[in-house]
């Protein structure tokens, strides 16, 4: 039974993969922030620990245990949960962006590293990282997500370079706009830090604010489900040779074609329009 750790998995992109790869037959290691949500998964059958990026002590507790369950092997590393801290760059709290690449980088290095270690004495894995179109293009409001992916994707693809060889794979999986939770837990980075009633750019944050907080809010035109991000995933774990990136929602597809293909100042006015 090939074993599998991955985080995230208390909704959406990391549920989704959580379960598919169970009944795949997959043994699945399936860590959440908070203990509650771990319990959930539990009751339903899953292998669940809590693992949260911005405690390190949690981090050393789930690799040691899931490591004593499996005799010290895994198979596949999916490094997945992350959050967005929306904001005008002039009113993010230097402390909030060091909080989210806690999250968003730090934390997916560490269970990196300890993957590469497992992974070389065994001769096999997969490390595949969710990033997203944010790891390749910006737009307003979302400089702290961008900043964090754009240096999950060089940092990558650094990893990727370095374990040629190896026997170890490495892959970015780019989502565009997939249905989740991700603007409600935006929401509550929001109000933890930013307030915007006192900057001034007020009268910017009109239409971030009426997004967040909408409660019925349309789904996005091009916007997929879940199992969309799954299907990239078992392709990047089961490919004899697998891709360096892989692609989800017209919207990625689109973004990367027009930085190749567009003047500079083009793609701007499109990234502007985000």
């Amino acid at each position: 039974m090939r074993s599998i750790l991955i985080t995230g998995c208390s909704s959406g992109i990391g549920l989704h993969a959580a379960r598919h790869l169970k009944a795949e037959g997959w043994r699945v290691f399936a860590t959440c922030r908070r203990e509650e949500d771990v319990a959930r998964l539990q009751a339903e059958g899953l292998e669940s620990l809590r693992l949260d990026y911005e405690d390190p002590a949690s981090i050393e507790a789930a690799w040691t245990d899931i490591m004593i369950r499996t005799g010290g092997t895994l198979d596949a590393l999916f490094n997945n949960g992350a959050y967005a801290i929306p904001a005008l760059i002039e009113d993010l709290p230097v402390n909030a962006l060091r909080q989210n690449f806690e999250a968003n980088l730090f934390g997916w290095h560490d269970l990196s590293q300890r993957a590469i270690k497992v992974m070389r004495k065994q001769g096999h894995g997969r490390i595949v990282q969710c990033s997203s179109v944010l790891g390749f293009i910006t737009t307003k409001f979302r400089g702290s997500y961008s900043a964090t992916k754009h240096a999950l994707e060089a940092l990558t693809t650094a990893m990727r370079l370095e374990l040629k060889d190896s026997g170890i794979g490495v892959s970015l999986i780019e989502p565009g706009p997939i249905a989740t939770d991700f603007r409600l837990n935006s929401r509550k980075q929001f109000d933890k830090w930013i307030d915007w009633e006192k900057s001034d750019q007020s009268q910017r944050y009109s239409k971030l604010v009426s997004r967040l907080y909408a409660t019925d809010k349309a789904p996005d035109a091009f916007e997929l489900q879940c199992d969309a991000v799954t299907e990239k995933l078992m392709r990047a774990l089961e490919s004899p040779r697998p891709k360096a990136r892989y692609h989800v929602t017209k919207v990625t597809t689109f973004s990367s074609l027009a930085l190749r293909f567009l003047p500079p100042r083009a793609t701007e006015w499109m990234m502007s329009k985000g």
